[in-house]
């Protein structure tokens, strides 16, 4: 006994060491007064300037995101035990001039992997996206500092903090804040001082995990920590945190637009003072200067600024009496109960005119069924897009659909309306981001071979158009049903990235109801065979577009071209062939450059969404996963070729006792015989209905 006594603290001596050297790898301290590139990832817009590490800017639709270098130990390997961390940091969100503050906010994050993919912009905050948001399987963690009161994610203000966990609902919120610590009392929510976030002020972050508690404190840059935090949760993070992870921070942009700066930083997972390393004082300012000529103290100053301000006043109302009488047009409109519903703020037709350079012909990129398309620059620079609508063809409900509809949407794959105008008497204007690289079609019929698309680039498109489509069915508080999908509504900004827009015919209504319109709109060769009978829109038709809009985009033919059998046959033709690939644009197959595999089951899906019972089109869920390469969609033909998948799905139950093995002759039945059979007789089912299972 005596001997073992005494080799147990023999064996502690040997062992601490050990532990201490476990200990050090697993601690991680820096301190960033000021950064340079080289200390951050950087992706999307974030850089540095002037030793600010500044993520976003002017840029529509952005990510910025910074993150520390190296990854950090997050979580004892050989357990469930989630390492302590401590953190602070100094932000700015910056507002600029003439620009309404709110684009859209900051993240604190440790992410498993680098780089912003699966990240969308505006209210998903470059950290999460729509079709990744709330997966278990994200392994993200953020502190939220978020400007924009989204219903989607129940968000409890337009200037909050929030913990997020694999998802943007936040398991804890509260207003941005804190108590004073000379208040009489710390839970009284009157003594609480709000902080505007996107004010352009300088406030100091202080987060702090341990034992599943975390700690959030939130100040003026400068002021001593609150002693009161502004909340403490209690997070299991053992299911969310990876061994190692990466740290940092992101943010984003959509329709409206501020910088989001990190000044200062400082991180710790063995050191929970090491915040009182960071410079606090002596940091530039970015709080918007405010005209103070109305503050001055005195008499004499009060009379000259008096006096002053009279003879501006003076001399703007006579230029606004000569503007008005030589223009013609009223500066003063009033406002109707339903244009106050809608964010798009109202332009006046000077503005508008002064873009378009008094509307020149000069500046006209395009023409829709209602009017002329130009392009402007507004008096801050940016570049917009100027659609006129006239009274006539139904100019006002189409004026109606895109305020309604499009004016509340916010997605990176839907082109943006900034504005509109209304005049007295005469045309409306619909004014939107400008999209230098013009509309889809255009890229596939008209470039020449040295400019066309690639195969590469078509599917990427298609990818972006499946993403607004899916937003619009699923993604927002209301279903929106476009109702006009076709590449000549598909727009390319100046990175070539697919945007929807042309939202005249849309039309919304709530989740689970039924579309009550009864109307046949849309274009011919993209309509689905139920709303030619019917006049009845669903997200099926949707669908049925898209699906048409895949064939279009991959063969390089238009739905229905003189002389050519429509697009939507042909394409049934050869697949029952066995020559599907045959479809694929002539210019494509030239140059040789694509995969086959990922062609093939591209075109497959086309013709899936074009399918003639809408029952058994798939979801733009589903269409969105296919196109990302995952085929849990198709499990159904694992053991069949996809063309017999497909064969079978089109033989109507009775009518044929066996898959032809000449689809596609003369004497089989087209695509047009099987709609019109469809539609005439009930005394069939569909076999293999993708609904199954759905």
């Amino acid at each position: 006994m005596k001997k073992h006594k005494h080799q147990q603290p023999l064996r502690l001596c040997f062992l601490l060491p050990v532990f201490l050297f476990f200990q050090s790898i697993s601690a991680v301290d820096f301190v960033f007064n000021g950064f340079n590139s080289s200390d951050m990832l950087l992706y999307g817009l974030a850089g540095v300037e002037s030793r600010i590490l500044t993520l976003t800017n002017r840029t529509y639709y952005s990510i910025g995101r910074a993150l520390y270098p190296e990854k950090i130990p997050a979580k004892n390997p050989n357990s469930s035990y989630v390492y302590p961390f401590s953190t602070s940091f100094i932000f700015s969100m910056v507002p600029y001039t003439k620009t309404p503050p709110a684009g859209y906010g900051i993240v604190f994050i440790f992410v498993p992997v680098k780089g912003i993919e699966g990240a969308d912009p505006a209210h998903y905050l470059g950290l999460l996206s729509f079709t990744n948001n709330g997966n278990p399987d994200n392994h993200v963690f953020g502190v939220e500092f978020d400007v924009f009161k989204n219903e989607e994610f129940d968000d409890i203000s337009a200037n909050h903090v929030g913990i997020d966990m694999n998802s943007l609902k936040s398991n804890a919120s509260h207003n941005t804040g804190y108590w004073p610590d000379n208040s009489s009392n710390a839970d009284d929510e009157k003594s609480f001082k709000e902080l505007k976030l996107n004010s352009g002020e300088n406030y100091q972050v202080w987060i702090d995990y341990s034992d599943s508690l975390i700690n959030v404190t939130v100040a003026l840059a400068g002021m001593k920590r609150p002693g009161k935090p502004l909340f403490n949760v209690s997070l299991d993070l053992s299911e969310v945190f990876e061994d190692e992870m990466y740290v940092g921070f992101t943010s984003s942009t959509g329709q409206l637009v501020e910088s989001h700066k990190i000044l200062a930083w400082s991180f710790s997972n063995s050191n929970f003072s090491i915040s009182e390393e960071l410079v606090t004082t002596g940091l530039p300012s970015f709080v918007l200067p405010k005209d103070s000529i109305f503050r001055s103290k005195g008499f004499i100053a009060g009379i000259t600024v008096g006096g002053f301000c009279g003879v501006c006043l003076c001399a703007l109302f006579a230029l606004f009496l000569i503007k008005r009488k030589r223009r013609g047009v009223r500066e003063r409109e009033e406002m109707e109960e339903w244009e106050l519903e809608y964010w798009p703020h109202r332009m006046t037709y000077i503005e508008i005119e002064e873009a378009t350079r008094d509307f020149s012909e000069e500046n006209v990129i395009g023409t829709g069924g209602n009017g002329k398309v130009y392009k402007g620059v507004l008096a801050g620079g940016a570049e917009i897009a100027v659609k006129c609508i006239s009274h006539e063809n139904d100019g006002v409900r189409e004026f109606l659909a895109e305020i309604s509809s499009l004016g509340r949407l916010k997605h990176r794959s839907l082109v943006g309306l900034r504005g509109w105008c209304k005049r007295d008497k005469g045309n409306f204007f619909l004014v939107y981001e400008y999209m230098e690289n013009g509309s889809l079609d255009k890229w596939v019929f008209e470039c020449d071979d040295r400019k066309m698309l690639s195969c590469e680039d078509r599917i990427r498109i298609l990818k972006d158009v499946a993403f607004a489509v899916l937003y619009l069915h699923e993604g927002w508080e209301a279903k929106v049903l476009h109702r006009d999908i076709k590449a000549s509504n598909v727009l390319l900004d100046k990175d070539m990235n697919g945007r929807l827009g042309d939202f005249g015919l849309a039309r919304m209504h709530g989740h689970g109801q039924v579309p009550n319109t009864t109307r046949v709109v849309g274009t011919v060769g993209y309509l689905a065979p139920e709303v030619i009978r019917s006049g009845r829109a669903s997200a099926q038709t949707d669908v049925f577009g898209f699906g048409v809009l895949i064939l279009e985009v991959m063969c390089g033919r238009r739905p229905i071209e003189v002389g050519k059998p429509a697009l939507v046959d042909w394409a049934w033709h050869l697949m029952g062939q066995g020559q599907l690939l045959n479809a694929l644009d002539e210019r494509l197959k030239a140059r040789g450059e694509f995969d086959e595999e990922e062609v093939g089951r591209v075109l497959h899906l086309g013709l899936l969404c074009a399918y003639p019972d809408p029952s058994s089109r798939p979801t733009m869920r589903q269409v969105v996963k296919v196109l990302e390469g995952n085929n849990e969609v198709l499990d159904e033909v694992e053991s069949e070729d996809m063309d017999v998948y497909l064969l079978r799905k089109m033989k109507p139950m009775g009518r044929w006792s066996e898959i032809p093995r000449d689809f596609g002759s003369s004497s089989h039945p087209t695509f047009e015989d099987i709609r019109q059979s469809h539609s005439s007789s009930m005394s069939f089912s569909w076999s293999n209905s993708m609904a199954e299972g759905r």
